[in-house]
């Protein structure tokens, strides 16, 4: 990879990876499991393939860009050559919970457990987007005043516009399921899924409050989010653990309490088995609730 081609900003803090902006021409970087303690934007400019995400697997195309949290795993295999450009960038530097009521990508773009985790850009967005990429290359290579609240500007209107696109579609996703039987379902079990995460665990749980067959409902599930209710809860459960240990102080025996779980040790045996470390590296990777301007 050229050097031309990447461009990066360090947290002068810690020496941590702040905000990066590469080119990539085939899929080796890629080609393994991805575990990163930091946002990735990854948008496909040419070539096709598949991009396994936590528990499914999603066919991309030109123009798909995939959008992933902080050590949620994915992988690329691609059957062609491929070549797009990556934007990553780490909570210190932006934090989407932070930043809600600016951006309002969280759950939309990010953390969204209903919906793939990619959005189609079409020409309109993907010459904004064009713009905005190169406006945050020449801040990085050319720092001057204010460089880092720039850069987060450009970055925000960036999100914005992905969010805007991806609520644009989503709907027509939705609509697709007009030829089952089980919309109604599929709403009501995303709304108890919300309402009672914290509370309920079990796919049995939700088939009671939903009064169907845990069968039925496990066949709803598959059909149509591609993942199993279990795989489902787990992954609101995680997300809602995320934002705690980042964005608060509580302990994590407090956190897991507060998820449902009296036993301190089981949460955090459940979350390294969905995230691959504990909470409590986590909390040191991802960060604590820190900025880069404090």
């Amino acid at each position: 990879m050229e050097n031309q081609m990447v461009h990066t900003l360090i947290n002068p803090q810690n020496g941590n990876l702040a905000f990066k902006i590469f080119s990539f021409e085939d899929g080796c970087y890629f080609d393994h499991i991805q575990r990163n303690n930091y946002y990735s934007l990854i948008w496909f400019h040419q070539g096709n393939g598949i991009v396994r995400a936590d528990f499914s697997e999603h066919e991309f195309a030109a123009g798909s860009l995939f959008a992933f949290s902080p050590y949620q795993p994915f992988m690329i295999s691609s059957g062609k050559q491929i070549s797009g450009i990556a934007l990553q960038f780490h909570p210190d530097f932006f934090c989407i919970h932070k930043h809600q009521t600016e951006v309002a990508c969280n759950g939309i773009l990010f953390n969204n457990i209903y919906n793939p985790p990619f959005v189609t850009i079409d020409e309109g967005t993907s010459l904004k987007l064009s713009m905005l990429l190169e406006q945050m290359k020449s801040e990085i290579q050319n720092p001057a005043l204010a460089q880092y609240e720039l850069l987060i500007s450009y970055l925000k209107i960036f999100l914005i516009a992905l969010c805007r696109l991806k609520t644009e579609q989503e709907p027509g996703a939705f609509r697709a399921t007009a030829d089952l039987k089980e919309p109604f379902i599929l709403q009501s079990l995303k709304e108890a899924i919300e309402r009672d995460f914290k509370t309920k665990h079990s796919a049995s749980d939700y088939a009671e409050s939903l009064n169907i067959s845990v069968k039925a409902l496990a066949k709803i599930t598959k059909g149509y989010f591609n993942r199993t209710l279990t795989e489902l809860i787990s992954e609101r459960i995680i997300i809602e653990a995320k934002r705690e240990l980042y964005l608060s102080n509580k302990a994590v025996k407090e956190i897991a309490f507060e998820l449902g779980y009296q036993d301190e040790y089981y949460f955090s045996r459940f979350f390294k088995a969905n995230v691959s470390i504990s909470p409590q590296m986590y909390r040191e990777t991802v960060g604590f609730g820190r900025s880069m301007f404090n």
